[in-house]
């Protein structure tokens, strides 16, 4: 009778991740260079710190030589995986369980199953400094040699968002590093594009490579987190059927990691990119739309109740049906969202509460903080701190603030993202119909 239920039960856990396995697809990916559809992000480069109290430290290779010449001489490294990097500096002893731990929290933990254990070149080096002419110039670590005596210093072009494609294809050049496809340690060479911002008198870089895959002949584009890295951790993604050789998305008809995706009346939901298995993976889901939440144009939000800042009161999107609302997501460190609240004090003085009501959704803020900037800017619509107990920014998967979402007095979302006048200009289009 035992041996026949250990039997059992594993024909039972068999069906169970059979089952499990049929909704996943994994589309193959095809690298190319360039930003593709997408328009291009930059992240700032930044100097190691030589503080003995610098916890990372221990994690950056030795450099061997520097150009000769520069003053005002500063070094760091490029991170082309951050995920890898850390995992891989943990197994090494480099840093310790607890920063390991806070460096990946929730959501964010790397998947260690594809990680490679043995150490891989991750990082590209780079320095900058004055020259002999004391003009300001960089060099990069090109062949990942630790040896920037043989890198051509130059003066980077001035950072031009409208024209990024144009002087990437210009501009950018091969770098090399290690990748982990497959479960082995492949050299690649991808181009990086160095650039300048005069006003923060700082360097910047982008990685200048997108993705392509297919389902059922749909086709799909994906960048990896506005190309600052290549991990592929945070990603945007499109279909690209419709869309003009050159053109580029719509930042509303883009999509991220855990949002829903909708190709051939099926819906998925985003599970990621997996680099090991050069794969974008998606999870089938069975449920009509009607049934579906998410925090995107065209679906139902996520419900939600809290308690308002001030007053104390609960608050909840079921008690405000009927009403067009506006979900603002922000924090108090959040320079934009406070550029933002002249906006919306303007917009809320227009509108009747009868039709339109702001739920401000405050996150990774304190209550001191809040009441000071609720005083300061003086803020009449609700607010809510998402805390522990409410946990309305994990629900909504919030990365980033500003973000809002527009809710329709049926209760759908219709617009995301929209500021300043754009805003205006649609709510008060909405409530005076």
């Amino acid at each position: 009778m035992k041996s026949k239920k250990i039997s059992l039960i594993t024909l039972l856990t068999a069906l169970l991740i059979s089952c499990s396995q049929e909704k996943i697809v994994e589309l193959p990916l095809t690298m190319h260079n360039g930003y593709g559809p997408f328009n291009a992000g930059f992240e700032g480069v930044s100097a190691i710190s030589e503080d003995e109290n610098n916890p990372e430290k221990a994690t950056y290779p030795k450099i061997l030589n520097f150009p000769e010449g520069l003053t005002d001489m500063e070094y760091g490294f490029i991170e082309t995986n951050r995920y890898q990097s850390v995992y891989q500096n943990y197994l090494l002893g480099n840093i310790t369980k607890d920063m390991y731990e806070e460096l990946f929290k929730s959501n964010r933990a790397p998947d260690t199953l594809n990680l490679s254990k043995t150490p891989i070149k991750t990082k590209i080096a780079f320095v900058y400094g004055k020259d002999l002419e004391g003009i300001l110039k960089i060099a990069v670590d090109v062949n990942n040699n630790l040896d920037l005596s043989d890198d051509k210093l130059f003066t980077p072009v001035e950072i031009d968002w409208k024209n990024a494609d144009l002087l990437a294809q210009k501009h950018a050049f091969d770098v090399s590093f290690e990748t982990f496809v497959h479960n082995k340690i492949i050299p690649v060479s991808i181009p990086i594009f160095i650039v300048y911002s005069s006003p923060h008198k700082m360097f910047a870089y982008n990685f200048s490579q997108h993705a392509t895959t297919q389902y059922k002949g749909t086709q799909i584009a994906i960048s990896s987190g506005g190309f600052k890295n290549l991990s592929y951790t945070y990603i945007d993604l499109a279909i690209i059927d419709d869309l003009k050789k050159g053109d580029k998305v719509k930042n509303e008809d883009t999509y991220r990691k855990n949002e829903l995706i909708e190709i051939k009346d099926e819906f998925f939901k985003i599970s990621g990119i997996n680099t090991n298995k050069n794969f974008l993976m998606l999870e089938k889901i069975d449920l009509p739309k009607s049934q579906l939440f998410a925090a995107q144009k065209g679906y139902k939000p996520y419900p939600f109740q809290g308690e308002e800042f001030t007053t104390k009161a609960d608050i909840s999107l079921e008690s405000l049906k009927g009403k067009y609302i506006l979900l603002d997501f922000w924090s108090e460190w959040c320079v934009p969202c406070l550029q933002e609240m002249p906006n919306l004090k303007e917009l809320y003085s227009k509108t009747d509460r009868a039709k339109f009501e702001i739920i401000g959704i405050v996150g990774k803020s304190s209550s001191n903080g809040l009441k000071k900037l609720i005083d300061k800017h003086e803020i009449t619509w609700p607010q809510i701190l998402s805390d522990d107990k409410n946990k309305i920014t994990e629900t909504y998967k919030i990365y980033g603030y500003p973000t809002n979402l527009l809710i329709d007095t049926e209760g759908f979302i219709i617009a995301k993202d929209l500021f300043d006048k754009e805003l205006e200009e649609k709510v008060l289009s909405l409530i005076i119909k």
